[in-house]
């Protein structure tokens, strides 16, 4: 493992980036961190990984694609929290994609 190293065909960092970037497409950053760390990738390069990510964007994204219409009820709307949850999302960007998602 240290000649792959060495040679650079094997990198932490070049792993790091490349899982970032095929997780954003369905997770926030809390969940891709997890992901990292539960493959071994120590816990400041999987936070460098996902600096430049845009919570707020991404979940906003990901509402889109799921769900075509605004919540109208209390229980879509809940649903909804726990989905974006669920992908790793912290309350905080939970609640402005949903608030915007019903502006819209």
């Amino acid at each position: 493992m240290g000649e792959l190293e060495g040679s650079k065909l094997l990198s932490n960092h070049r792993f790091a980036e490349m899982r970032t970037h095929v997780l954003s497409r369905k997770f926030g950053a809390a969940r891709i961190r997890r992901e990292l760390r539960a493959k071994g990738v120590d816990a400041e390069l999987a936070g460098r990984a996902t600096a430049g990510l845009d919570d707020l964007q991404k979940a906003k994204e990901i509402l889109a694609r799921k769900y075509h219409d605004p919540a109208t009820t209390h229980k879509e709307r809940a649903r909804r929290i726990r989905f974006l949850q669920s992908r790793g999302f912290s309350y905080e960007t939970i609640r402005q994609a949903i608030r915007i998602g019903q502006d819209e």
